[in-house]
């Protein structure tokens, strides 16, 4: 009897320790959120904390009839989707010969992968790099340079490593090439790492504009995540109300910062139910018979 009141009152203090480190985590969230739909009043007198107060969509008004941001949320959505299944094609293409162990130097090669990790050329020298192959101003400024991330190869290669080389050999025996393995055998297993990757390589793309600063000159290459910064900056916002005849007196600046950041947010946020269900684990569970 006491054995059960000791893990009801465990599990008690469990549930509010882990409701209050997520109330935590979610508090700059949705202070954002609160801001995003507050009045300019409410705003300015500091009012407002974890909900909204005067509730007001006239920021959001603003973001969505700006055609810049429209057209830079488009962009970012087809940049980032093509980096990320372009940063998997080829981080797939080099892990699976680095996993298996007839490759003669494979060792030598992981070695290299891993001086990367430690050691660069600076970004002096990278962008030096990408002017003399001319793609200053270009979406491939923005793809190539971060095209394989070395971490990211590590653990592909050694989940691939894990799987059985039996299955391998059993393709092998049924006159199966090694490009058909990979796509039949080794692809269908990986699909939780491969999920996981993705979703890495998919939000380090999002989230990036450093690299725009240094390649990019040109307002129709710019990612969304470029336009917040020049808002947070003060270069943008008084742009923005003018574009739509707003009297800057009428809109706090915060609530058009705080409605921008929720735009850009909102779509990343959604890949991540989708992708969930690939976070599993046993998937080779039975793939082997003894």
């Amino acid at each position: 009897m006491k054995s059960q009141t000791a893990d009801r009152t465990f599990d008690v203090v469990n549930l509010i320790v882990l409701l209050l480190t997520t109330l935590l985590c979610l508090a700059p969230f949705l202070h954002i959120l609160a801001i995003s739909f507050s009045s300019p009043g409410a705003i300015s007198s500091g009012k407002v904390s974890l909900l909204p107060v005067e509730w007001s969509i006239e920021a959001y008004k603003k973001v969505f009839t700006d055609a810049a941001m429209i057209k830079s949320l488009g962009f970012t959505i087809m940049l980032t989707g093509i980096t990320t299944v372009l940063c998997m094609l080829m981080t797939i293409a080099i892990g699976y010969p680095l996993s298996r162990s007839k490759l003669k130097g494979r060792k030598w090669i992981m070695l290299v992968v891993v001086i990367t990790m430690f050691f660069s050329g600076g970004i002096i020298p990278e962008y030096i790099l990408v002017r003399n192959l001319h793609l200053l101003d270009t979406i491939w400024a923005l793809i190539l340079p971060g095209l394989i991330n070395p971490f990211y190869l590590i653990i592909l290669v050694s989940f691939f490593i894990n799987i059985p080389e039996s299955l391998e050999e059993s393709a092998e025996i049924d006159g199966s090439s090694h490009f058909r393995t990979l796509l039949s055998i080794m692809l269908p297993l990986s699909m939780p790492v491969i999920a996981t990757l993705s979703l890495f390589y998919a939000v380090g793309r999002w989230n990036g504009f450093q690299d725009t600063l240094m390649y990019i000159t040109k307002p129709e290459l710019y990612p969304l995540q470029l336009k917040l910064y020049q808002m947070i900056q003060n270069n943008m916002i008084t742009d923005l109300l003018r574009n739509e005849g707003t009297q800057l007196t009428t809109m706090v600046p915060e609530a058009l910062k705080a409605a921008s950041v929720i735009f850009a947010t909102v779509p990343i946020l959604i890949v991540y139910p989708w992708l969930q269900r690939y976070f599993v684990s046993g998937v080779m569970l039975g793939a082997v018979k003894g």
